[in-house]
């Protein structure tokens, strides 16, 4: 696995999306200095998308977070995170569910190859979890670092580490938590 330029890379990311609501602003309270966020949330209108980015842009600035934008962008972010990463420069993430996704993924050139869903998750509910043993085949001999996703939590990953993950991301394990403000 290439390790070259990974430093800068976060090894904790938040996926967001609109099933969070207002827990939203306590997940990234729950997240550590310096972490990674995919923002998503993708049935937005365009408008409100833009200003939600906006707000989570200004906390991620202050908090040291890297943000990257998934679908179509709606300010600036420090990459981004789909099939489209040839067309944008910056940090580029990759979703990847099979080896054959992999592979494309490390022929555009993705900085970061997150591979779901490892266990069960509420996201996906009716997909069928990769579980460790797939999880280790499908990224057998990736050529840039991997993000496990999906029902993660820091014990979990824990037990990736044999793998050589660079990190891990999750939604449900950073929500939930206890935040009293709401960023402006």
């Amino acid at each position: 696995m290439r390790r070259r330029h990974t430093e800068n890379l976060p090894h904790i990311w938040l996926m967001t999306d609109e099933r969070m609501g207002d827990d939203l602003w306590a997940a990234l309270g729950a997240l550590p200095r310096g972490s990674g966020i995919i923002f998503r949330h993708y049935s937005l209108p365009k408008a409100a998308r833009r200003d939600l980015f906006e707000k989570v842009a200004r906390y991620a600035r202050r908090n040291r977070h890297v943000l990257i934008i998934a679908g179509q962008p709606v300010g600036r972010a420090a990459g981004c995170h789909g099939h489209a990463i040839h067309r944008t420069p910056g940090i580029k993430t990759v979703p990847v569910h099979s080896v054959r996704e992999r592979i494309a993924a490390e022929r555009m050139g993705a900085s970061l190859i997150f591979v779901s869903p490892v266990f069960a998750t509420r996201s996906h509910p009716d997909t069928k979890p990769l579980g460790r043993v797939r999880f280790g085949l499908l990224i057998r001999g990736a050529k840039y670092p991997v993000i496990a996703l999906g029902g993660m939590t820091a014990r979990k990953a824990r037990s990736l580490k044999l793998f050589g993950i660079h990190g891990w991301a999750a939604i449900d394990a950073f929500a939930g938590q206890k935040r009293t403000e709401v960023p402006t």
